[in-house]
């Protein structure tokens, strides 16, 4: 949710962030419209109120005589206020459905959609083979560590089960994870999977991707795709302490996403499913801090993924590819051999006030004045990781090298073929 008081100072900024995002702009002046219309019923109610207090003190130094009729004039302008109040809640219901709608304002990005984006940087070179690579999935299965036949046949399409050092690897994963997370000042946190619709919501994703998200009817309840979600909704309606810095949270989850309008997308292997888990970064800070802890979430990133030795790309995502509470996003992308490109394994969002302010989470100033708190998030381990980590680190032999930061955790050197 943007601050009105920044679109009416300044209306063009917000029109030209739409534009950018290929959204409507015409929604700005929507908006305008229904706040001056608001600001009119609270005016028009607040006058009635005054007239209603000056004709109590009328009626009570009136004669006794003269108050029957008074307490007539009385009873008509209590109807006028209340019909005053009634117009006044919905002009400002109305202002809030249009905030509701609007999106987060652009800071930087470059214009236009998917394909619009800029690459800031290459690291790592792309890995030559002497031999035709197999693919993540040739890999997971021969190697013991994906199952997606029963996976399928147990839940359906886009399920699988992750088997043995599969298991292990990612396991591996998120817990170096967590522990860089940790030592990084991040408090680890298992949040919530189901949330009520006011925390979907207020994190901005019920708009227009909302057909991604699984939605229990019966419950009125959400699957997060994110644990972003959860730990936005954590100090919902609270003030929170700033003065010592940011507060850090690193959300560690089960994550559910329908992938809706992506049929025949990715459907082999784990690139594109149901179900992943995932350590997700989260931060509150000041909003003069937003821009430079949003760097600090991609330099944590970038340590995460030098860990797990795959080549990457760091863009900038354009405007339209943002989503609608982030006002910049970092993504990085891993080398996938078998599929020659670039593919997501990261992205870390700037999401200034837009989340807080629909989540009321505040924080004190200097001169103890409430102010909104801004948000960011970052991914820093994923499932779909998996994918980049055992194509990158095959051999001939059909082996998988495990990274040297994982073998701790996983226990081996090398992943072998199962006989």
């Amino acid at each position: 949710m943007i601050d009105l008081k920044l679109l009416r100072e300044n209306p063009d900024l917000v029109r030209e962030s739409q534009k950018n995002r290929g959204a409507d702009p015409g929604l700005v002046d929507e908006l305008l419209q229904a706040d001056e219309a608001r600001r009119e019923a609270i005016q028009r109610a607040d006058e009635l109120r005054s007239e209603q207090k000056a004709f109590g003190r009328k009626i009570g130094q009136a004669e006794p005589e003269d108050r029957p009729k008074l307490l007539e004039g009385s009873n008509e302008l209590k109807a006028k206020v209340k019909e005053a109040e009634e117009a006044q809640k919905a002009a400002e219901e109305a202002v809030h459905g249009i905030q509701m709608r609007l999106d987060n304002i652009v800071e930087g990005a470059p214009a236009g959609g998917e394909e619009d984006f800029v690459v800031l940087e290459h690291v790592g070179e792309p890995r030559t083979f002497d031999f035709e690579p197999k693919d993540h999935l040739d890999l997971g299965e021969s190697l013991g560590l994906i199952d997606m036949k029963r996976g399928t046949k147990v839940s359906g399409a886009r399920f699988y089960y992750l088997t043995g050092d599969g298991a292990l690897l990612q396991l591996g994963m998120m817990n170096l994870a967590a522990r860089k997370a940790v030592e990084a000042g991040f408090q680890l946190m298992i949040p919530p999977v189901l949330v009520n619709p006011e925390i979907m919501a207020g994190t901005g994703f019920l708009g227009e991707h909302s057909d991604e998200i699984y939605y229990l009817e019966r419950d009125d309840m959400y699957l997060v795709g994110t644990s972003e979600v959860a730990l936005a909704g954590y100090h919902k309606d609270e003030i929170i302490e700033l003065d010592n810095g940011p507060i850090r949270y690193a959300g560690w989850s089960s994550c559910f996403r329908r992938e809706a309008g992506s049929y025949g997308k990715d459907t082999r292997g784990i690139l594109r499913v149901h179900q992943f888990d995932k350590l997700e970064m989260f931060v509150y800070c000041k909003p003069e801090e937003a821009t430079q802890r949003h760097q600090e979430l991609l330099k944590m990133e970038r340590d995460m993924l030098a860990a797990v030795e795959v080549p990457y790309r760091i863009i900038d995502v354009a405007g339209g590819d943002l989503g609608s509470s982030a006002a910049r996003k970092f993504d990085t992308e891993a080398w996938v051999p078998t599929q020659n490109t670039y593919r997501e394994l990261t992205s870390t969002s700037n999401c200034t006030t837009f989340q807080a302010r629909r989540l009321s989470t505040r924080y004190r100033d200097e001169n103890g004045k409430p102010r909104i708190a801004a948000t960011l998030n970052g991914t820093l381990a994923t499932t779909r990781w998996l994918v980049a980590i055992l194509e990158n680190n095959q051999q001939a032999d059909g082996s998988v090298v495990v990274p040297e930061a994982l073998r701790p955790y996983v226990g081996k050197e090398v992943l072998e073929p199962k006989g």
